[in-house]
């Protein structure tokens, strides 16, 4: 055993010759096999040879309980290994990565916890579990902005505050199957979420994540700032892809289709529905979305009128001051019928020919994750500005009466509470909001995000500040993300 963790760097798999994967090594014959592809599971089946051990790590893997067993002499020689490796390496005279090590089968710098005599006695005396106090900040860490990167780090902050994205990476779900994980974006976010919840106060400095996002998204490379939303959708768009090798990516019997992680959290679909003014027959059509762009009264575009009368009354958990914009009455514009008019005719299946018509949106699937851009940047062939419009978001958010099943309760676009608003598959909370200060040519990006049910703080690349409910409430906003409450596991 002492020999194969010694040796790992020299081995490759039997089937694939790769040395990366997770290689085991079986321990009834000389047969080496990838974890992450199988090769170690399809010998053991054919041979029947149920334990092999991990030559990253020196843990024993039985295939018959499909886990890994604990056994202290086989602890402690890998303990052992592992560290003449790392003693050793401490005398090559090249600096040799993390990564590198790891990949080279040395063994990662971490060991398995044991409990002290001194934690044994204190488990005995407090068996129950102990709840994470609203005052702890693990998970809280600054970014160092790198040149005009804030538009970087206020989606990663939102993006590893992401309660259900959290859950996935910290519980080790992703499994790369990329030629070169040191290309995955993937792998990167599973290391940043173990850089902020490793407890470490210092900022971290994301420059790996830089180059990664500059060499899978050309378009955001370079030292000039960019623009957050735009950032979102390409890390998203990255991410998925990367994602696509997964296991849970695929979907053996439609090839097209992708289960992977972002697609499960942020992915929803968006009902468009055009009805003919001369027949009213309707032609459906259901695309995928993975954010909702809002425009904001002040823009060129003609806004629907703001919330039904001004008597202060509460629509969604946010107060109709006169004159005051909300967040439900963006989405109440774009979820309203809009007639296309004669100039954008359509050919009508019914009566097989154009015809003037009418295309309403609704939302046919929720994400688990619903973020909302607030169009607050216009640009055209005359107009280049930034839309300052104060608009009022809730903490909690209902979307029953944006589905397309309560389509039937908004009568000629306005406003009537459905019957089944009760429905708490559709209820979300507020756990991220990007802002951002200064003019479209000069400005500056921060974000408030939520730790824990009701603490929220400002994050403003390395600098990290307790901040107030009413902070973030009162911010201008630009991206809203909201988790489904059900789901949250807070």
């Amino acid at each position: 055993v002492s020999l194969l963790l010694f040796q790992a760097k020299s081995c490759i798999c039997h089937m694939c010759g790769a040395h990366l994967n997770r290689l085991h090594s079986c321990l009834y014959c000389v047969f080496f096999g990838c974890f992450t592809k199988k090769h170690i599971h399809e010998h053991a089946k054919t041979k029947r040879h149920n334990l092999a051990i991990d030559l990253l790590y020196g843990g024993i893997y039985c295939f018959m309980c499909q886990d890994y067993i604990y056994d202290k002499d086989m602890e402690q020689i890998a303990k052992e290994e592992q560290r003449k490796a790392w003693k050793l390496q401490a005398f090559t005279p090249t600096v040799v990565s993390h990564y590198q090590c790891t990949m080279t089968g040395i063994g990662e710098k971490y060991s398995t916890w044991e409990p002290t005599k001194r934690e044994l006695e204190l488990l005995r005396h407090n068996p129950k579990r102990r709840k994470i106090t609203t005052n702890c900040t693990i998970g809280l860490r600054g970014l160092i902005n790198l040149g005009n990167t804030c538009f970087m780090n206020c989606i990663v902050q939102a993006l590893t505050h992401t309660p259900l994205l959290r859950d996935f990476f910290l519980s080790d779900r992703h499994k790369c199957e990329m030629q070169s994980p040191s290309s995955c974006l993937v792998c990167e976010m599973s290391t940043l979420f173990q850089e902020f919840y490793s407890g470490h106060r210092s900022p971290h400095i994301p420059y790996r994540l830089l180059h990664l996002v500059w060499t899978h998204a050309r378009h955001l490379a370079g030292y000039e700032q960019q623009d957050a939303h735009e950032f979102l959708i390409a890390a998203l768009d990255v991410l998925h892809r990367h994602c696509k090798g997964d296991d849970n990516g695929k979907k053996a019997n439609n090839p097209n289709h992708c289960n992977c992680i972002i697609d499960q959290i942020f992915t929803g679909g968006l009902q468009s529905d055009v009805t003919c003014q001369v027949c009213h027959g309707v032609s459906t059509t259901i695309d995928p979305f993975w954010d909702i762009s809002l425009d904001l009264p002040g823009s060129s575009s003609p806004f629907w009128p703001l919330s039904p009368g001004s008597d202060g009354s509460v629509v969604n958990g946010e107060s109709h001051v006169s004159g005051t914009t909300t967040l439900t009455d963006c989405l109440r514009r774009f979820t309203r019928p809009e007639h296309l008019g004669s100039s954008a005719k359509i050919k009508c299946s019914g009566c097989h020919s154009y015809q003037e018509s009418t295309k309403q949106l609704t939302m046919k699937k929720l994400p688990i994750v619903a973020c909302f851009h607030l169009k607050r940047f216009e640009h055209s062939a005359k107009l280049r500005r930034k839309i300052t419009t104060y608009v009022s978001f809730p903490l909690e958010l209902d979307m029953t009466p944006f589905m397309a099943s309560s389509k039937e309760s908004r009568m000629n676009g306005q406003y009537q509470q459905p019957t089944d608003s009760l429905n708490n598959d559709n209820k979300y909370s507020l756990f991220a909001v990007v802002n951002h200060q200064g003019t479209l040519e000069s400005g500056h990006y921060t974000s408030f995000i939520r730790q824990h049910k009701d603490q929220w703080f400002k994050c403003d690349d390395a600098i990290i500040t307790k901040a107030s409910i009413k902070d973030v409430l009162d911010s201008e906003g630009y991206l809203l993300f909201y988790h489904k409450q059900f789901l949250e596991y807070e």
